[in-house]
């Protein structure tokens, strides 16, 4: 028996069509389940962010609790005196002629500079006083003499950069 050529397409055509009508319907289904739910859910979900973020908002402030300043180690006493103190001058600000100033002023006080140059970066904004191990005393007493309150140990430098000092006083801006 002969078959058409186009039955076997007339068959497969209604079940292509069936199918795409069947997924019509269920994206209809599926958006207005999405509309009901958004509708239902959206109020009530709504109404309480909005309640916490009012709690938040109108809670009353707490006082901040009082932190106590960190008060510097006590290093006791300077084994060195001043001229026995050699200190490394460093200009870490960039401005020309920093370093050498300081480096006089301090000489004018007793102390001895080792050498004055550049840091190995410029950009310091404020100056401070950097020790070798076991020399945490002399670095305080010339912070002290030199009015500046950031003294700590060695950082970014190692014991042979310092060239034979003690104490290393970097310049900043």
């Amino acid at each position: 028996m002969d078959h058409p050529a186009s039955a076997p397409d007339a068959l497969v055509r209604p079940w292509r069509t069936a199918t795409l009508v069947a997924s019509a319907v269920a994206a209809v289904e599926l958006v207005i389940l999405m509309v009901v739910g958004v509708t239902l859910l959206a109020k009530p979900v709504a109404a309480e962010v909005r309640q916490a973020a009012e709690a938040k908002v109108f809670a009353p402030i707490k006082p901040a609790t009082a932190r106590p300043t960190p008060q510097p180690a006590k290093v006791g006493a300077p084994k060195l005196t001043r001229a026995e103190t050699s200190v490394l001058v460093l200009n870490g600000g960039g401005r020309t002629g920093a370093a050498a100033t300081r480096a006089a002023s301090l000489e004018a006080r007793g102390y001895t500079i080792d050498a004055v140059g550049n840091a190995p970066r410029s950009d310091y904004t404020r100056s401070l006083v950097m020790y070798r191990k076991g020399f945490a005393a002399e670095a305080a007493r010339l912070a002290r003499d030199a009015k500046i309150t950031i003294v700590g140990p060695l950082d970014g430098l190692r014991a042979p950069d310092l060239k034979g000092a003690h104490v290393v006083l970097v310049i900043g801006s």
